[in-house]
């Protein structure tokens, strides 16, 4: 990955001291500046080239679309729904959560609100604050021995299952990602949600909110529940379906909730708040100072690692970017970059649609296609602009241009190298070819069009490719050519002659401004800067 150059980091929460400060000592010029309209927010954000969030700032694609600049967005926390991701991915910009920061914290809370359900204990707090002994009104049931299902076993999912077996529950759950064999490691049993519903006393949720997980409780599912399932979530509004879950309450069918998310933060209608069977708290699932401070640390040195080239972690939407931090993936995605450079110099004249192969091979390049794949879109569709597509949008940019690419690993097919990188691209019925390794960490091109070159071309400087009949004449015409338009020719490289012709590349000192002087040599021919 190239190097970022982040200077300037706005700060528009309030996140931990302790993020702000490492961030400066790590010579980066950071601003606090809380409580920004969504305008506001725009035309601030013009200025920076980082922004650091927690959840109240909504980063919409108006907002991501107004930042000239921006390279990162830090979520100084777990989820990113108030972060438009698509629309940063589009831009090239990277947006990093803090995967473990409030981990224990959201977990706690959950634990606390579960045994909170089981004795109604700030009902009874209230009550003895009113003047009331109530000990009847206030019967609650042992979580020992009861069935609590998790739905999401991630981190939190998780930490709340090891502490709820200490309570003497049996838990059961449910994630898509997570292999049963490991949650029964920890001693949840997964099963599907058919399945788990009939079985819980208690559910809790811990998934981000997508559209196969909102309303993931509603009138279907309470219905498959036990009579008088308590439910909790301390993930995000809207899991639980919430007009769903207040005719459940009403009908008796759920026999308590504790929230502390809402649809909407803070919630108008006050409905389940007001609700006798309903604890709620204002999003506090985060909101220790353990959890604070560790959220800003992390954020802040996740974004310094970054930097520095160590690595990357928490990025939601850069996954492609973790193998480049080391310097032979670096050279590895020099060369993909400049090879479809090399075919979009080709193909500049033709249509657009097109499909792109990449072919990598070498057992150390066998899990490298997707990232190479990137890098040769790159290659493809840079044309200079100051924000042009990076390893990040460039797959995204070039399906928008019509331009497919696919990429797998294969055997090494002509033996041209132990390690290669084979890109095709059909535009039209044409077909284009180049193959190209890293030797000495020099990006090289070993083969164009099916024609091998005698000495790999280095990819470097000014070079300028052409096909021509293969005849004794054809250089000493060419270095005249080059010569008289006053351009030195600082290497040379052909392909064996096959029917008569070859390719040929070479090394320019300085760019040729006309090629119109070659073009009764050569058949066809392409110049440039790589």
């Amino acid at each position: 990955m190239a190097p970022v150059s982040i200077k300037r980091i706005l700060i528009s929460e309030s996140v931990d001291p302790c993020c702000k400060k490492i961030l400066q000592e790590n010579g980066i010029q950071v601003t606090d500046r809380q409580n920004m309209t969504k305008d506001e927010l725009m035309a601030e954000i013009k200025d920076y080239e980082g922004l650091v969030v927690r959840s109240a700032t909504k980063v919409t694609a108006d907002v991501i679309n107004a930042a000239g600049n921006l390279k990162i967005i830090g979520r100084a926390g777990t989820g990113v729904d108030n972060v438009d991701v698509d629309a940063a991915t589009k831009k090239g910009i990277i947006v990093m959560n803090t995967p473990s920061g409030n981990t224990i914290s959201a977990a706690e809370l959950t634990c606390a609100l579960l045994v909170s359900l089981s004795r109604h204990l700030p009902q009874a707090v209230m009550s003895m604050k009113a003047g009331n002994w109530d000990r009847k009104k206030f019967m609650g049931a042992e979580l020992h021995g009861k069935v609590l299902g998790i739905i999401g076993l991630g981190r939190i999912g998780k930490e709340v299952a090891t502490r709820m077996q200490s309570f003497g529950m049996k838990t059961i759950g449910y994630d898509p990602i997570t292999p049963p064999e490991v949650s029964a490691s920890w001693g949840v049993d997964q099963m599907s949600l058919e399945q788990l519903w009939p079985q819980c006393d208690y559910i809790t949720v811990h998934t981000p909110l997508m559209p196969s997980t909102t309303g993931l409780l509603n009138d279907s599912t309470f219905a498959q529940c036990k009579r008088g399932v308590k439910v909790v979530n301390c993930a995000r509004g809207g899991i639980i379906d919430e007009a769903a879950l207040f005719r459940a309450l009403e009908s008796g069918q759920c026999g308590g909730a504790g929230l502390d998310v809402f649809v909407e933060e803070p919630p108008t209608d006050r409905a389940l708040v007001n609700h006798p069977g309903v604890i709620s708290c204002p999003h506090l699932g985060a909101s220790t100072r353990e959890a604070q401070s560790r959220c800003g640390r992390d954020i802040a040195l996740q974004i310094v690692d970054m930097l520095k080239g160590k690595a990357l972690v928490g990025a939601v939407n850069a996954q492609v970017l973790a193998s480049t931090f080391s310097p032979e993936s670096q050279q590895w995605i020099r060369l993909a970059e400049m090879l479809g450079t090399v075919l979009k110099s080709f193909t500049t004249s033709k249509q657009p649609n097109s499909q792109v192969q990449i072919t990598t091979q070498g057992e150390s390049l066998k899990s490298s296609a997707d990232l190479l794949g990137s890098a040769v879109a790159v290659g493809l569709l840079k044309d200079g602009a100051k924000n042009g597509p990076n390893l990040i949008n460039a797959l995204t940019l070039a399906k928008e241009a019509g331009i497919m690419v696919v990429g797998n690993h294969g055997d090494a097919g002509q033996g041209l190298s132990e390690r290669a990188c084979v890109v095709e691209m059909s535009v039209n019925g044409s077909c284009y070819r180049a193959t190209g390794t890293v030797q000495g960490e020099v990006p090289v091109l070993l083969e164009l069009n099916g024609r091998v070159f005698r000495q790999p071309v280095s990819l470097s400087g000014n070079l300028l490719l052409f096909r021509a009949s293969a005849t004794p004449q054809l250089l000493p015409d060419v270095t005249g050519a080059l010569a008289a338009a006053g351009v030195g020719m600082e290497s040379f490289s052909s392909s064996a002659a096959q029917s008569r012709e070859q390719w040929c590349c070479v090394g320019l000192s300085a760019p040729l401004g006309d090629l119109s002087a070659l073009m009764p040599l050569v058949k066809e021919v392409v110049q440039l800067s790589v």
